[in-house]
């Protein structure tokens, strides 16, 4: 009996013993994952990098210290391309693929109408899940009616505008928010501050998971059309001064056709150039207002930028606060920017910079402040935010880890060196096996921009415009910034050009490009054409 005794209390102790490691595994999380940095991903909407005061190329009466304040302690990227408008650009960033090798996703229904299927159509944070972060996602949804809570987020406080098309105007109040998957309700106050406030509540440890790292993508809906500032900031910058954009009226010569035909503004009867009437249905919340000066335009979406700017101001002050400044990496940056008269236009879309380029920079807790000039896409974003979090992808990624330009390890060369972005309008995947020809309304997106794919590499940016017979495009990005001298129609330029054309199509097929095979002719150039 005293045997019998002995050996159920050793089984109880044991038994014991193997509870309290099971609780002390399910309750604290791995060594690795507690080691890991927090990371918040900051993402505006159409905010050029001319907005940002620490860019080489902001007005001087631009003012945003505390986005400089990030550039101060981190790498600021020079030419950030993420995407070339709202839903491709988000995409990209969730998929870590290239807008035409992104499966499932296709529009659907009332405009801004899309869905996907999510076995397909995979987001990198499920990933970051699995590997022991908690995910959140605030703000703008613009990738399908099914946000993915549950899925690939732990906490979502959403503006879900592909689920309430009737509600996908209001960019900056009277809000359908959905809480984690809840019923949405409508939510009044400038939509900038109230999401920097659910950020602030969130990084707090009010609605997350204090014990695990944690991932927050904080989605803008500012400074998209109809470009609304917080009333705080109306009267802001009183004496701005707005320089007309040297080619605003054209002929443009050298840019392709639909660039020569862009007509968005006109001469007032004083000499200014005014918005004309062009639109009879313009884009969702992009009001136009024939007359309206250029210089108002500017002014208004440069004081909706000051909310974020604010905002960012708030979201350093409580990780400093909280004391987890030195170990959360941020990345700051925007879906695309936008072209105010350059070129002719008023939208985003087109690949020149003045329309797509937007700002980046990256902190980590070793970062020094430097610049780099490397071009980097969406794609590179996903993979540095995985490396970061040192997270292997699951399915085929197309980015470049920015890591070893943020730490000043080594510079990309060869193959690494390329940047591409395409421009495949509303179309993904295997449905742009076919380029539309002129007259498909499947060709354009935004203003009647076609199709095209962009390489920057070194000196130069390359354009092909996926049109027979168009011209293609090569701008010197060090001596023309603002691409008005097309040296793909010079002939001393045909090798160059040549070079790029073949290292374009390389990335196509590395990325996947079903249309590849399909590449339309370029128009070619004569000694007439110099």
């Amino acid at each position: 009996m005293h045997r019998v005794n002995i050996e159920r209390m050793i089984i109880f102790r044991l038994s014991l013993l193997l509870f309290s490691v099971a609780i002390f595994i399910v309750v604290r999380p791995t060594k690795a994952a507690a080691e890991q940095p927090n990371i918040l991903f900051i993402y505006t909407d159409d905010q050029s990098h001319r907005t940002v005061s620490c860019y080489d190329e902001a007005y001087s009466w631009v003012k945003t210290p505390n986005i400089d304040s990030l550039a101060k302690r981190g790498a600021r990227f020079t030419h950030a391309y993420i995407g070339s408008w709202c839903a491709a650009s988000r995409l990209s960033v969730l998929t870590g693929r290239q807008q035409h090798a992104i499966e499932s996703f296709r529009a659907t229904g009332e405009y801004p109408g899309n869905v996907y299927d999510p076995e397909q159509c995979q987001f990198f944070p499920k990933l970051l899940r699995q590997r022991g972060y908690y995910t959140a996602q605030i703000g703008k949804w613009h990738t399908g009616d099914d946000s993915g809570f549950g899925r690939d987020w732990d906490h979502q406080i959403v503006w879900n505008r592909i689920k309430f098309p009737k509600n996908s105007p209001n960019y900056y109040d009277n809000q359908l928010i959905v809480r984690d998957g809840g019923d949405p309700v409508l939510t009044k106050g400038y939509s900038t501050d109230n999401y920097t406030n659910w950020a602030i509540d969130f990084i707090n440890g009010k609605t997350r998971d204090p014990q695990k790292p944690w991932m927050l993508w904080l989605c803008y809906g500012a400074v998209h059309g109809p470009f609304t500032p917080a009333d705080r900031h109306e009267n802001a910058y009183p004496d701005a001064d707005i320089p007309e954009p040297s080619d605003i009226y054209g002929p443009r010569p050298g840019k392709p056709k639909y660039v020569r035909d862009v007509g968005f503004w006109e001469k007032n009867k004083v000499g200014i150039p005014v918005e004309k009437k062009v639109r009879d249905l313009p884009p969702v919340a992009m009001v136009d207002i024939p007359g309206k000066p250029l210089k108002d335009w500017v002014r208004q979406y440069q004081q909706g930028v000051l909310a974020i700017d604010e905002g960012v101001g708030r979201l350093i002050k409580v990780l400093e606060s909280t004391g987890q400044l030195d170990n959360t990496v941020i990345v700051f940056t925007s879906d695309q920017g936008f072209a105010w008269g350059q070129h002719g236009f008023k939208n985003k879309v087109a690949p020149y910079d003045a329309a797509i380029r937007g700002p980046l920079i990256i902190v980590k807790s070793d970062s020094q402040p430097t610049v780099i000039r490397t071009p980097v896409t969406a794609v590179d974003l996903t993979a540095t935010i995985m490396a970061q979090a040192e997270t292997n992808p699951q399915w085929k990624m197309h980015g470049r880890d920015l890591t070893p330009l943020i730490q000043g390890v080594k510079n990309f060369t060869g193959e690494q060196a390329r940047m591409l972005l395409t421009h495949t309008a509303r179309s993904y995947g295997k449905s742009t096996t076919v380029i539309p020809k002129p007259g498909d309304k499947a060709l354009t997106h935004g203003p009647g921009v076609p199709w095209y794919a962009i390489l920057c590499e070194g000196k130069f940016k390359y354009v092909r415009t996926l049109i027979e017979g168009e011209v293609e495009e090569l701008y010197d990005v060090n001596n023309d910034p603002e691409e008005l001298d097309n040296l793909a129609l010079k002939p001393a330029f045909q090798e160059i050009l040549a070079s790029y054309r073949a290292n374009a199509k390389a990335e196509l097929q590395r990325t996947e490009a079903p249309f590849v095979g399909n590449l339309p002719a370029v128009k070619k150039v004569t000694k007439s054409d110099d």
